[in-house]
């Protein structure tokens, strides 16, 4: 786990993960949770373990295993990981610091979100930025993934322990955070397997759609502020159709 300072790089060096959030969250949550700060809810707990089963999943054992089909089930096994992290964080039951902590996670194995298997559709979320001409073979750095495992595992697996029977949830105060964004932000829907839709959202006051906006959280609510001195939290984005899009701060 880095210490929020840098990024987790691939042996060549050449893609680097954006874990400066991760750093930052699961640092507050290891000092939450050991001085009894944090003291999770069912909810969080069900998450923590939701995740901690994807974090610890062994690889598949095949009989003729080769590189290829080796780095293939570690990518896939990080994907996963990312897919169950984002259906808890965008369920919206889980306190603010675990959402917090969840958030840091997607945003730290994003590249996986489409590799090695992309959305079945066209219209599914996309995170990241357009790929160039160039990046059209490019992979995500599966060394500089598996290394945040270790301390993933670790921290996820305290976090599934803290529910015990009989104590009271304990939630700390929610940190919020505001950030500046020129672009659109697309809200996703899925009304069947494999069928997405998706939807730009617009100011309800002037119905710019490019911002530059300001983005408000407090991970239970997100407002987009426009230009034009509108605010609305009515906009139907998930956490992660807005978090996954903004710099990595």
């Amino acid at each position: 786990m880095t210490s929020g300072r840098g990024s987790h790089v691939s042996a060549s060096g050449a893609h680097p993960l954006s874990t400066r959030a991760l750093g930052r969250e699961s640092g507050r949550a290891r000092q939450l949770l050991a001085a009894g700060e944090w003291r999770p809810a069912a909810s969080d707990a069900e998450a923590a373990a939701a995740v901690l089963a994807r974090l610890t999943a062994p690889l598949p054992t095949r009989r003729a295993a080769t590189a290829r089909t080796l780095a293939t089930d570690r990518d896939r096994r990080l994907q996963r990981i990312l897919r169950t992290t984002l259906h808890h964080l965008d369920a919206g039951a889980v306190s603010p610091p675990a959402a917090a902590l969840l958030a840091a996670v997607a945003r730290a194995l994003l590249p996986w979100h489409a590799h090695p298997n992309p959305p079945a559709a066209a219209a599914a979320p996309r995170y990241a930025a357009a790929a160039r001409p160039s990046d059209a073979v490019a992979v995500p750095p599966t060394e500089a993934g598996d290394a945040l495992l270790p301390d993933l595992i670790a921290l996820f697996a305290t976090l599934a322990e803290r529910c015990l029977p009989g104590r009271a949830p304990l939630t700390p105060p929610a940190v919020p955070w505001e950030v500046r964004y020129a672009g659109r932000f697309r809200r996703y829907g899925r009304p069947a397997p494999g069928v997405w839709t998706a939807e730009t959202v617009g100011c309800p006051g002037c119905g710019g759609t490019a911002g530059p906006w300001t983005v408000t959280c407090d991970w239970r609510l997100i407002t987009l502020s426009c230009p034009c001195g509108v605010a609305t939290h009515e906009h139907g984005l998930a956490f992660s159709e807005a978090w996954l899009l903004l710099p990595d701060a």
